[in-house]
């Protein structure tokens, strides 16, 4: 059983994570495709905001490849605990990450300068996410 719960947590790490990241990109970049057709002369920006969320799924899969290792025929209950919470909370991390960039390019296709406040905006919830990857190789 101990087995199972570790190898299920790893699936929900890296699951979670992936998930997360696909959410978050499309979020962005479903605005970014809007963005495109007001000003198309912004697509750089719009691109580095649309990719920021894919981050989390990278945490995700770090933490998945740095548990392998463990011993899970002891360690099964813990290893669930961890992969379910670095999944959770790259899963919101990346959504919330992903509503923050749709925002700021649709602010950058208005015409407001919002790079760069958009970026410092965006770090806040990616910030839980680095956490919780640091926390899971800390155990």
């Amino acid at each position: 059983m101990n087995e199972v719960l570790g190898y299920l947590g790893l699936g929900l790490m890296l699951a979670l994570a992936g998930i997360g990241s696909c959410f978050g990109t499309t979020i962005a970049g479903n605005a970014a495709e809007g963005a495109l057709k007001k000003d198309a002369s912004k697509s750089a920006n719009y691109m580095v905001l649309s990719a920021l969320p894919a981050t989390q799924g990278l945490y995700g899969f770090v933490a998945f490849l740095m548990s392998m290792g463990k011993d899970f025929s002891t360690q099964g209950p813990l290893m669930f605990g961890i992969g379910l919470g670095v999944g959770l909370v790259c899963l919101f991390s990346a959504i919330r990450q992903g509503q923050i960039c749709a925002n700021g390019v649709v602010g950058i296709s208005q015409g407001h300068d919002v790079m760069v406040n958009t970026m410092i905006y965006a770090a806040l919830p990616e910030f839980y996410a680095i956490l919780a990857l640091v926390a899971a190789l800390m155990v």
